[in-house]
């Protein structure tokens, strides 16, 4: 009966204000970050996919990047929106796993995703020579496999032992979508299991990525630091750059926002950071990728002006 209530259960979103006038405003600027997320995601996805030149495994893995990223702006942004124009902002118990579960498998493939392309440049600055045998097809496929699964297996784990608890405290969810943290707080349960199993399957997927991706850089910089030209080592940076930026922005926000003491978590304060790793970096992906990319800029060139071509 009580497994049977629960199912029935229908959540209550608070959102990020209660004021109307801010709800407006929020609408059009989450509407604006969301079109240009998924068209700038879909540009590099489509320039990777049609331009040969960009048949490379550092670009296979920012086609995966932009795939996830487009998925994992929508399972928030859409019901966020729709939210501000609503005065009852409720989501069903069901819809409630399915956002919380694709919000999370989403951002684990991201976090492990993140590590296979550092491993990707590491081989590429240190180990030139060799990095098409190395970097082979098959070993990009199977890199690729394994950030996907790692992350749906993990995201797997934390829905069970989230939704195995009875919510009997509240009904509303001081978030604007379903996550970890405000749905522990609602249960009348004990929540220490859950609280391992975010630090033990959470915390292994976000720093073992993170560690991993900073012992690359700590590789590629000692190899870079060994280039006698100046020029030469400006190119192998600027290589690196731009991948490093979206590590510490997004790395940063996520790690505050899981790997911390509960006792330490604010609701009211602590929503407002995943719209920095959840919405705003998917946005700027693209943009952090394709600045000051000569190759990048070159493709989008052709393969638009070929399409325009065959148009007329």
């Amino acid at each position: 009966m009580e497994n049977k209530t629960t199912w029935l259960t229908k959540f209550t979103l608070l959102g990020l204000t209660d004021n109307i006038k801010i709800q407006l405003i929020l609408f059009m600027f989450f509407l604006l970050v969301y079109i240009i997320t998924i068209l700038g995601n879909s540009l590099m996805v489509i320039t990777i996919t049609l331009s040969t030149t960009l048949h490379s495994p550092m670009y296979f893995f920012l086609r995966n990047l932009s795939v996830v990223d487009m998925f994992y702006t929508t399972s928030t942004v859409p019901k966020l929106l729709v939210d501000f124009l609503s005065d009852v902002k409720q989501i069903s118990f069901f819809g409630c796993v399915a956002q919380l579960y694709s919000f999370i498998s989403l951002g684990g493939v991201e976090c492990v995703l993140l590590a296979a392309m550092a491993g990707d440049r590491y081989v590429a600055v240190c180990m030139p020579l060799h990095y098409r045998k190395v970097m082979s097809w098959r070993v990009c496929m199977i890199m690729a496999t394994a950030c996907w699964t790692i992350g749906l297996i993990n995201s797997l784990a934390h829905t069970i032992f989230t939704f195995r608890l009875p919510f009997c405290k509240s009904r509303a969810i001081n978030h604007f979508f379903c996550d970890i943290p405000p749905l522990l707080a609602l249960s009348c349960d004990d929540t220490f299991i859950n609280e391992i199993v975010v630090y033990t399957a959470g915390g292994s997927v976000i720093m073992g990525s993170f560690l991993l991706t900073i012992t690359s850089y700590v590789f590629i910089v000692k190899a870079i630091l060994k280039i006698r030209t100046a020029s030469g080592r400006l190119k192998a940076f600027s290589t690196c750059a731009s991948h490093l930026a979206v590590v510490i922005l997004y790395f940063g926000t996520i790690v505050f926002t899981y790997i911390r003491p509960a006792s330490t978590y604010s609701l009211n304060h602590d929503r407002v950071v995943p719209v920095l790793y959840g919405i705003i970096t998917p946005m700027l992906n693209p943009m952090i990728y394709s600045f000051r990319n000569k190759d990048v800029h070159g493709s989008i060139t052709k393969v638009f002006c070929r399409r325009q071509l065959h148009t007329n």
